[in-house]
């Protein structure tokens, strides 16, 4: 019998771990893709599937999901509060049960042929300090041009350290941290700030062999602007973090500072403008006009460079300065009274020892 406390992996002879599957979603057609490859995936059946409509005003209606025949035994839909994907998640892993480790994916993702095999040697694998195991993340862009900006930015999940696109957390983990922070309205940061609560409180997060794509989504032209809106999401993170959370986190730190200037300097054009300081105001929309001109610069270099391509980067480039402030000015005050995360918040793995422990990553 092995010591309590004592580290070790499970064997071969082990059973497979029990699972449950929890989805979060907003009803879109790519959920029964999801469902479709879950259901065809070779291995072990989940316990639970839980499927969180999180619709805002589902009205009655009920969830538009084709759920496979070999699911419908174990599949749940419980209804969201249409208050973002952590809050969505929270209440799928509480839902699901007593079983020790929920799987989170997003209804947009495609699990691989042999992704519960796959899984069941990472849960297999794990210690009785793992948090979480992540998964492999592929974004197939296309092969015959340039990825466009959206593209590029939705290529970016496929090196995100903690995505919950497919990720796999121990329920133990999460009661002893309490689950997702609920103020991460969006499915932004709220995945890193809960690896970084996890491994501060002991437990460990590993890296998993099994692989998910996922698909680029369509989307408007004003998509880049919307998702400014993660600038106040940053602003929580520096105060529950610390202001190194970013090099933890393996996260760029994008344009917020250049937008800022930007964003002053139009600012500071339109006052002196106002003063009829006319001098000072085209010298202030002459640095708007360059910081304007490099951003759009800067994306489309890399794209396409289709007309419509060109005219969405020009068009976007105007507004993504100034709504980049203004979330980060928001966050600043919504967030101001937020304390910083502190290990007694949370409650250690077992037999562990309180101090954080690193992530094990892939040789």
């Amino acid at each position: 019998m092995t010591p309590r406390g004592q580290e070790t992996a499970a064997g071969p002879e082990d059973a497979a771990p029990e699972y449950a599957v929890v989805i979060p979603t907003l009803g879109r057609p790519s959920l029964n893709v999801c469902l479709r490859a879950l259901a065809d995936a070779a291995g072990p059946r989940p316990a639970r599937v839980v499927l969180v409509d999180d619709r805002p005003e589902p009205g009655g209606t009920p969830l538009p999901a084709d759920v496979p025949e070999a699911l419908r035994p174990v599949t749940t839909v419980v209804a969201g509060r249409a208050r973002g994907p952590a809050a969505a998640r929270n209440r799928g892993w509480r839902e699901a049960g007593p079983v020790p480790w929920a799987v989170f994916l997003g209804d947009d993702v495609v699990p691989g042929p042999t992704w519960a095999d796959d899984l069941a040697m990472d849960l297999a694998a794990a210690t009785y300090r793992t948090a979480a195991v992540t998964a492999r993340v592929v974004v197939p862009l296309p092969v015959d041009r340039r990825p466009t900006d959206w593209e590029r930015n939705t290529a970016g999940l496929a090196t995100a350290r903690w995505i919950t696109a497919d990720m796999a957390y121990r329920r133990d983990a999460l009661e002893a941290v309490g689950g997702f922070d609920e103020r991460f309205r969006r499915a932004f940061r709220e995945d890193a700030d809960l690896a970084l609560r996890v491994l501060a409180a002991g437990w460990a997060v590993s890296a998993g062999s099994r692989v998910t794509t996922h698909p680029v989504r369509p989307a408007g032209r004003w998509i880049s602007v919307h998702l400014q809106a993660g600038n106040a999401d940053d602003v929580l993170m520096t105060r529950r973090h610390g202001r190194d959370w970013w090099n933890r986190a393996d996260a760029p730190r994008g344009r917020l500072p250049r937008h800022l200037v930007v964003s002053a300097a139009a600012a500071a054009a339109l006052a002196c403008a106002a003063l009829g300081r006319r001098g000072a105001a085209a010298a202030c929309a002459a640095g708007w006009l360059a910081g304007t001109a490099e951003l759009a610069r800067a994306r489309i270099a890399p794209g396409p460079r289709t007309r419509d391509e060109i005219v969405s980067m020009a068009l976007t480039s105007v507004l993504i300065p100034p709504a980049a402030t203004w979330h980060w000015l928001r966050g600043r005050v919504v967030h101001r009274r937020v304390p910083p995360f502190g290990p007694y918040e949370a409650a250690a793995p077992p037999g562990a020892p309180r101090e954080p422990v690193r992530e094990r990553v892939r040789p």
